[in-house]
């Protein structure tokens, strides 16, 4: 790939700087390149393609195989692609801010340079189908993808996707406005709006199917779209805010059970209709409608039965041939796609199965057809512009060129190797050929001259070094597993394996040969060098081996030809000091025909046989070469220098250390390496920054320096110069580059010393070199046969061994030499030592036979038959070492289960201030545990009090609260007071409202808040401490029982264990054997003894040292002595034996009582005496009062027996009750504890609740915030469109009247022409050609030719082009001269103008109108989601007050207390919990305010009855009055009156009249005296009524103080309401407002007619005096 005269080079980088850099820059040129780093190939033309390749990009010519190449002026090439149609090529570098460049082809000339913000690095580039533009993506940080126009160096447009790397970019080569950019797992259609001069990105996420090929909806998991409130749980919420996810995070956030892995891409191509075909990992192929944006799942139609036969077949012989290859075999059920490729006839794709495919789709639909079959996976496909030729480009870097129209096999066009170059060198003279290996072990021939590519071979192996042989012209190739494969290759067109040596199994490092051609030097690892002879008539013979005890860092190579020696310097590596170590030693000519004189029988040179040299020097090196006057050049790994060391033998008699004569700095960085020209006067220096400097040996003067690799591509491998030192071959590490530079500009002076050396080396060589070269050429090629035994790579068996003596090591063949010869060497040795070893083995076993029939004491043991006492020291030192090795194990395993049960036990037994322990039942299985605690920390005890004291303040708040609206006022009399104490006490409504019974059993619930007071999060809080604080509480109370009853039973047992004393007493008197019940402790109740271990409890034999056992001896022995001497009382055995041990006869010994019988019962009775028969009678009678006495005895024993037992059994028992209690009561704790522990978890569910609506809330303002800035910027995107659209309106406008003033214009400027000439020309005027099109070209293949024109201009010269037809003088009318034909031409091609001018103004204007509509389309969506998310958070702020209002309370219900009268449970969603005080109190004010009405009404009742009588006697009275008027009349009008008539009858009229007057007086009393009695009635009933209005005043003062705290409470929730910001109440609500309204209206006006009646009844009592008095 040969750099032409036009290739372009960097003008920067180097270490020179000013005009000594770009003269030292200029002075190398690059001859060419070759390399093939990626699959990333175009087409910039019908002929040519282009790829990057490490710094450069290389073109080459698929016809004539020629290349050229530009470089990248800043490095390594980045992001790469090109555009056929106009024929530029886009790619960027890789430095800091990198830039993009634009280069014309074939010119190679930069045209354009474009710049963005991008900091690191660009990933991809795309240009578009027609037109200027070109995309770019670029990585982290920014992951931006902009839009250029690349010809006026302007960007665009840009867009931010963070956190997503691109796999691939293309644009719709059918609308430049449209983009597909592809993710690894997702697929964005990005779309190009235009709005006059602005551009705007708008990116559409498809939605992929899953990796079953499935369609899945997309789930809005923020904004979910249905919800589950329930009124218990709390409002339904999503999983981000349950997550505590707040931001960018809350909306992305997907959990992890809901995470559907989609497919990958990995290919995609555009259609001509606008869609995309895409391949995926998972083996489907989809559909895109990039206008829809919809993604289908495409189907194989299924193929005939007899074409599934055929493809059975196929792939069954390709699984057959892969497996003979030893790969595996592929599924071809399902290919994988890497390559997509779209012309006319249809969709071509390619995969890793190595067949090129033709699909036929049709609907949702296709049909495959295999076109060719390459073997190899195909990674890219690539139609040339004419579409005449598909590329095929492989993964291993072959490209295949295949022909559609003619359907025949796929032609090679490029063999390269994907794999990195390892080295290079140059063949033999040195000025034609070139070789290279890549680390694959593929090995390339190459022509000097242009590096056209001659050859290649594969070895199979991977590869370490090459080196070429200067005597012959074979190339030695070191490989991974230490062989070093020799190849033929005098013949450039055709290498060959001629010979494989395979001296280690440690990889060979760097091979290097001497000038001269003799020896092959191999460097492998652990400091092993290899010496072999280089010449073929030799067979390459290994000579002999060295071993250095560092690691070795590089080796040089010298040939002095005057005393035919070859120099071997090798640095060495010091790990302890930071120095370097060079050690320098000789090669002869006679090592290669005496090689015993200098070779050991292991192949290792001796010490006496090469002189050898040491030199230490003050600076560690990472490369160094010596020239022929012992000067030395080391590259510093210190710092960036170049270090120059002069080594004289002087010094090294004193073994000091050499410092730096000179150090020359440079700048480059990273380790560095050293090479140097054949004729020692140029030294090039390299590093990992790819710059290549060349420096004068004399002088250390910069000659030459080359930017021609990068850091990125981990800088330069290996460079190496030509025998003539014209060319230098520089390969880097990973870029896959190699590069020939040649000399541009260089003194004549060492041009000509160069050649000279040179032709005086081929002078040296060309003796040798003709006779080695037919050697070589005579030598039979090396056939890699796997299936061969003796011509494979070597096989070894598990224990080491080769299996097969021709692929053993060569090192391993010498060492099974020297034990071959040393086996023949002792042969007789070796046969004697074994007879003499049978001998002693009979003679050992017979003396053993012998020690068996030996006394033990005689016998010898079985180790002192041993004879190797060495042997035996070992194998007791193995054994000593395993035990030790075991007993540590067991001591580290010992000591783990020792910490395990140290943390078990102080987690579960120290810690506990309470020890979990049990009691039992005597005689039931009934056991009760009690409570473990631990004893509470200081932070805990400080967070108690603190809550507590939080309690305390807002208890005191609230009562002097409640004082300061207190005023003196009666309340509730005692009776009621009592009454209603009694019915909450009787009805149990504290237990029932606290919800537990805890304050029963230990627990003081007076610290704790009321159930309904719990608003606040931080009540909660101190709620859920003082619960906790209650159980401990309660488990402490329950505790204490707990003791007292374990202390009671260890009472128990005690004292049943001292009356089993008494029955074991009573039981031996009975001599009866019984055994006994004697209760103990359990492990559950004592479980403190599970952590001591008894004596007892170990089976095993305890161990004790010599120590302990004499210490137990003594021990025993003064046990025995303290029983003797306990034992021997000589006053106690007296006492036993005269009186039975006691000093009194007690009742118990009767038992023990025996009379002792007369000496003459062995008599017979006939000989007894008198006086012997009654001592008989009266021994008899004793004996019977004995018995009597002892059975009396026994049964009294009998009778103490039951009456204990009775009594251990009757004490158990009682005690058995009360653990039943016990056990009861604790179960009763436990649902104290349940119910108060069921409080906790309430309280953390709401708490957590509350936090999670807190979450919630602030997300949703994030989310406001963020779509409320999305909006403003929405909005200035609308202003912009529309300020485009109204500033395109006036040019629109403008031309359109235009057009229409040159048609008006068109007529006066013909108005003299006669009128049919006129009506002629009018038609002709509105005449119109054809629709212009573009010229397309001959094949028809290509899908994506767009007819019409891109732009203004060339639609108008595709229009003017078109006129020319009409404006030719055949279409001029007859009898219309030139002039003014000519004169109409250009009215009418102006006219045309003017029209297309309208047209394109038209259509620029409705792009812009509809990017307009679609801006405010964008913006009404906006303005939705912000509504919706306001309707969320008023929503999301109601559920949280219900949250803080309706609080969970624990009722206690007793067991039948809820009744229902059907099964349907009621509807309670409108009801309010209230306390029962409240509506008790409120009852019993109801109550009273009743009777008092009621009373009133009954006194009023009885007041206007007193007053309808009073009325009806008032009346009576008048009509006796008008009765006695009208008597009183009639009595006028008689002549006498009564009164005379009385005086003149009466006889004593005085007297009567004294009498009458008397008799009135007496009346008049009486009358005065009701008087009175009815003053005083009505005066009473003045009394009370003025105490009844009294106590209506009291009952109207207590309203008002209801009224104050009615508007206070009113007040505070007229204030929670605005706090709440609610914005609507329900209907209810507002009825009950309305009802208690009306209501205290109503009480209000009854207030008030009382007032006005007690008034009238005043005003009435008030006149019933004067009216009394009236009537009397």
């Amino acid at each position: 790939m040969a750099a032409g005269p036009g290739s372009e080079e960097p003008c920067e980088g180097g270490a020179g700087t000013g005009g000594a850099a770009r003269a030292a820059e200029a002075a190398l040129e690059v001859s060419w390149v070759q390399g093939f780093s990626n699959k990333n190939l175009a087409f910039v033309n019908n002929q040519t393609v282009c790829y990057p390749c490490g710094n450069y990009i290389l073109f080459l010519d698929i016809k004539t195989k020629k290349t050229r190449s530009v470089q990248c002026p800043a490095g390594q090439v980045g992001a790469f692609a090109a555009n056929a149609n106009s024929q530029v090529v886009a790619f960027s570098d890789r430095k800091l801010n990198p830039l993009i460049h634009i280069y014309t082809f074939p010119e190679l000339s930069k045209l354009a340079e474009l710049k963005g913000d991008v900091q690191l690095d660009y990933t991809l580039l795309a240009f578009s189908f027609t037109g200027p533009y070109l995309a770019s993506y670029s990585s982290i940080p920014e992951f931006v993808l902009s839009v250029w126009n690349w010809q006026e160096n302007i960007l665009l447009c840009s867009e931010s996707q963070p956190g997503l790397t691109g796999i691939s970019l293309s644009f719709n080569p059918m609308n430049w406005q449209q983009l597909c950019f592809v993710a690894e797992s997702s697929v964005t259609i990005w779309r190009i709006e235009r709005s006059k001069d602005e551009f705007l990105l708008t990116g559409h996420p498809l939605e992929l199917p899953d990796d079953q090929g499935a369609m899945n909806p997309h789930e809005d998991l923020f904004f979910p779209p249905s919800r589950n409130d329930d009124p218990y749980y709390g409002p339904d919420l999503p999983i981000s805010a349950v997550a505590g996810l707040e931001g960018d995070e809350a909306e992305t956030f997907v959990p992890r059970n809901c995470i559907k892995t989609s497919v990958h891409p990995t290919a995609h191509c555009w259609t001509a209709a606008s869609e995309i075909y895409m391949g995926c990992k998972e083996g489907f192929v989809l559909a895109i409608d990039a206008e829809q944006y919809s993604v289908s799942v495409l189907q194989e139609k299924a193929p005939p039965e007899f074409m599934q036969k055929v493809a059975d077949v196929v792939s069954h012989v390709r699984k057959e041939g892969q497996k003979k290859k030893g790969s595996k075999p592929s599924d071809l059920q399902k290919p994988v796609l890497l390559a997509m490729a779209f012309c006319n006839e249809g969709l071509y794709a390619a995969g890793c199965e190595g067949f090129l495919n033709f699909y036929h789709i049709k609907d949702l639909q296709y049909e495959v057809k295999i076109c060719a079959d390459i073997s190899q996976p195909i990674c890219s496909l690539i139609f040339s512009p004419d579409y005449t030729s598909l590329l095929l480009v492989t993964d291993q870097g072959t490209v295949y060129s295949y022909r559609p129209v003619h359907s025949g096999e796929a032609v090679k066009l490029l063999d390269t190797s994907s794999s990195c170059f390892l080295a290079a060198d140059f063949l033999t003279p040195g000025h034609n050929y070139c070789v290279s290996v890549t680390i694959s072990g593929e090995v390339q021939v190459w022509s000097l001259e242009d590096g056209t590519f001659l050859s290649k071979l594969s070895l199979g192996i991977e590869a370490t070094s090459v080196a070429c042989c200067p005597s012959s012209n074979s190339v030695a190739v070191g490989t991974q597993i230490g062989q070093i494969c020799f190849l033929d290759v005098t013949k450039a067109e055709a290498p060959r394996v001629v010979h494989r040596t395979f001296l280690s199994k440690l990889p060979v490092l760097s091979l290097h040969y001497d000038q001269s051609g003799q020896f092959l030097i191999a460097r492998a690892t652990e400091g092993h060098i290899f010496i072999l002879d280089a010449r073929p008539s030799k067979l390459f013979q290994v000579l002999g081996y060295i071993v250095l005890e560092d690691e070795v860092l590089h080796l040089s190579v010298i040939s002095d030809f005057e005393n035919d020696l070859v120099e071997v310097m090798v640095l060495l590596k010091v790990a302890e000091l930071q120095q370097a170590k060079l050690k320098i030693f000789y090669l002869s000519s006679a090592i290669r025909t005496d090689t015993d004189q200098y070779v050991n029988e292991q192949g290792m040179f001796k010490g006496s046989g090469l002189k050898r040299e040491q030199y230490d020097l003050d600076c560690p090196l990472s490369s160094a070469v010596r020239l022929k006057d012992n000067t030395v050049y080391g590259y510093s790994t210190r710092a960036p220098f170049i270090c120059q060391y002069r080594l004289s033998e002087e010094n090294l008699q004193y073994r000091s250390v050499f410092s730096s004569l000179k150090k020359i700095p440079s700048k480059q960085f990273g380790s560095g390496l050293l090479c140097l020209s054949p004729n020692s006067q140029w030294l090039a220096a390299a590093a990992k920054d790819g710059v290549l400097l060349i420096y004068n040996t004399s002088t250390l003067d910069i000659l030459a320096q080359k930017h021609c690799h990068s850091y990125q591509g981990g800088g330069i491998r290996s460079m190496v110069f030509s025998l003539d030192g014209n060319f230098i071959l520089v390969n880097s590490e990973n870029d896959c580059a190699l590069v020939c530079l040649k000399w541009k500009e260089i003194k004549e002076t060492e041009v000509e010393e160069a050649a000279l050396y040179w032709q005086s080396l081929l002078d040296i060589l060309n003796k040798s070199t003709s006779d080695e070269n037919s050697v070589l050429k005579s030598m039979a090629e090396w056939k890699f046969d796997p299936e061969s035994t003796s011509k494979s790579i070597p096989v070894t068996e598990e224990d080491g061994n080769v299996t097969n003596a021709d692929d053993m090591t060569w090192m391993g063949q010498k060492m099974q030499e020297v034990m071959r010869e040393e086996t023949r060497r002792f042969a007789n040795q070796k046969k004697e030592l074994q007879m003499g070893i049978k001998k002693l083995r009979k003679t050992i076993q017979k003396m053993m036979h012998e020690n068996e029939q030996v006394p033990d004491i005689e016998k010898l043991e079985l180790w002192e038959f041993n004879l190797d006492l060495e042997d035996q020291e070992r194998a007791q030192a193995e054994a000593e070492e395993d035990v030790a090795r075991a007993r540590k194990e067991i001591e580290m395993e010992t000591l783990s289960c020792c910490y395990l049960q140290d943390l078990i036990k102080y987690e579960c037994w120290d810690v506990m201030c309470v020890k979990e322990r049990a009691v039992k039942c005597f005689h039931m299985d009934c056991q009760v545990s009690n409570y473990p605690l631990k004893e509470r920390s200081k932070e805990e005890l400080e967070t108690l009090e603190k809550a507590l004291q939080s309690k305390r303040t807002e208890t005191a708040a609230l009562k002097a609260q409640k004082k300061n609206l207190e005023i003196d006022s009666e309340t509730l009399s005692e009776e009621e007071g009592e009454k209603a104490a009694e019915e909450v006490a009787a009805d149990g409504a504290p237990h029932c409202l606290s919800g537990s019974l805890s304050s029963q059993y230990g627990g003081n619930t007076s610290i704790l808040y009321h159930q309904c007071d719990l608003h606040t999060k931080e009540q909660k809080l101190n709620q859920t401490i003082l619960l906790k604080d209650i159980i401990y509480k309660v488990k402490t109370a329950f505790n204490e029982e707990f003791d007292l009853v374990v202390q009671k039973k260890e009472q128990e047992i005690a004292r049943v264990k001292e009356r089993n004393l008494k029955i074991q007493e009573i039981l031996e008197q009975l001599d009866l054997q019984v055994e006994l019940w004697e209760p103990a402790l359990t492990d559950d109740e004592m479980p403190e003894r599970a952590l001591t271990v008894q004596d007892s409890e170990i089976k095993a034999e305890k161990y004790m040292t010599e120590e302990e056992k004499e210490q137990a001896e003594m021990l025993a022995k003064l046990e025995r002595e303290r029983r003797l001497a306990a034992t021997d009382d000589e006053r106690l055995r007296a006492l036993d034996d005269m009186m039975g041990g006691v000093l009194e006869i007690r009742r118990e010994d009767i038992l023990k009582m025996d009379i002792p019988p007369p000496p003459f019962l062995s008599r017979p009775e006939d000989l007894w005496t008198e006086e012997e028969k009654k001592i008989s009678d009266e021994y008899e009678k004793k004996i019977k009062e004995l018995n009597e006495g002892k059975e009396e005895y026994r049964q009294f024993l009998r009778n103490e027996w039951n009456k204990i037992a009775a009594s251990i059994k009757e004490t158990t028992q009682k005690f058995d009750e009360i653990v039943l209690k016990l056990s009861e009561k604790k179960l009763k704790t436990d649902m104290v504890i349940y119910q108060e522990e069921l409080k906790i978890l309430n309280f953390i569910y709401t708490l957590l609740l509350d936090e999670e609506l807190d979450t919630r809330e602030a997300g949703l303002h994030k989310f406001l915030t963020k779509k409320k800035k999305e909006k403003v910027k929405g909005a200035r995107k609308i202003l912009a469109a529309k300020y485009g659209v109204e500033a395109s309106m006036g040019p629109y406008k403008d031309a359109l009247h235009e057009e229409q003033s040159l048609e008006l214009g068109f007529i006066k400027q013909f108005a003299e022409i006669p009128g049919d000439l006129l009506e002629e020309l009018l038609q002709l005027y509105k005449q119109r050609p054809e629709t212009p099109k573009k010229e397309t070209l001959l094949d028809t293949a290509n899908p994506y030719v767009k007819e019409s024109a891109e732009d203004y201009q060339d639609a108008l010269a595709l229009l003017m082009k078109a006129m020319d037809e009409l404006d030719s003088p055949e279409h001029m009318p007859s009898g219309l001269n030139r002039s003014m034909w000519k004169r109409f031409c250009l009215a009418r091609r102006n006219k045309m103008k003017s029209e297309e001018l309208v047209k394109w103004k038209v259509l620029a204007l409705g792009e812009m109108k509809a990017c307009h509509r679609r801006r405010v389309e964008e913006n009404e969506k906006m303005k939705s989601e912000l509504e919706n998310t306001f309707q969320e958070l008023t929503r999301l702020k109601e559920e949280k007050m219900k949250l803080q209002q309706n609080v969970t309370v624990q009722f206690l219900l007793k067991q039948g207390q809820v009744e229902l009268e059907s099964t349907r449970i009621p509807e309670y969603s409108d009801a309010v919990l209230i306390d029962r005080s409240v509506v008790e109190e409120l009852n019993c004010s109801l109550a009273a305010q009743g009777e008092k009405k009621i009373n009133a009404m009954v006194e009023y009742k009885d007041f206007s009855k007193g007053i309808i009588q009073l009325e009806w006697e008032h009346k009576k009275m008048k009509m006796q009055i008008q009765d006695l008027k009208e008597k009183a009349r009639d009595i006028v009008i008689l002549p006498i009156s009564k009164n005379c008539q009385l005086f003149l009858t009466m006889q004593n009229y005085d007297t009567h009249m004294a009498q009458y007057l008397a008799g009135m007086e007496q009346s008049l009393g009486v009358v005065d005296k009701l008087h009175k009695k009815t003053v005083k009635n009505h005066q009473k009933k003045v009394r009370e009524l003025k105490k009844c209005i009294r106590l209506k005043e009291q009952a109207n003062y207590e309203l008002s103080l209801q009224l104050k705290e009615m508007l206070v409470s009113v007040s505070e929730r007229m204030h929670i309401f605005k706090a709440a910001d609610t914005r609507d109440i329900s209907e209810e609500n507002t009825r009950q407002h309305y009802q208690e309204i009306l209501k205290q209206k109503y009480l209000r006006d009854l207030v008030r007619e009382q007032e006005k009646q007690l008034t009238i009844l005043q005003l009435e009592t008030g006149t019933w005096k004067p009216r009394t008095r009236q009537v009397v």
